[in-house]
């Protein structure tokens, strides 16, 4: 949906050399997926309406060392986008508070697309 003529989706980036199996990395997508949710109704709650009203566009995208994951993140500091980290439990595949996703959003296209635009699909 759009608010002002203005495209709204959530990103979900996801940490392709932590080699986490195809479940985890769902999971772990998932947890950023509904991290970053709650935040942005809390504080947008237009934006997430109308993110729920249009279908909840996500795309998923991949980070493929940890230096591009932390570039990414400070990215997102400066630039005011709702963000959330998944940092995992460790209980099966990663250490203890290993940063494995980013949930972005749902917040407007245009400037989910300046932070993340050059990374590529899962």
């Amino acid at each position: 949906m759009k608010i002002s003529g203005r495209k709204i989706k959530q990103v979900l980036i996801v940490r392709k050399d932590l080699d986490m199996g195809a479940g985890k990395m769902i999971a772990q997508a998932s947890h950023a997926s509904l991290m970053s949710f709650l935040a942005v109704s809390s504080k947008y709650p237009e934006v997430a309406k109308s993110w729920l009203d249009a279908g909840e566009t996500k795309i998923v995208l991949k980070t493929r060392t940890e230096e591009e994951f932390e570039d990414i993140k400070k990215k997102l500091k400066v630039s005011g986008v709702p963000f959330k980290v998944v940092r995992d439990a460790g209980q099966t595949q990663v250490p203890p508070n290993t940063e494995t996703a980013i949930g972005i959003g749902p917040y407007y296209e245009s400037e989910l697309d300046r932070v993340t635009g050059k990374l590529k699909l899962l």
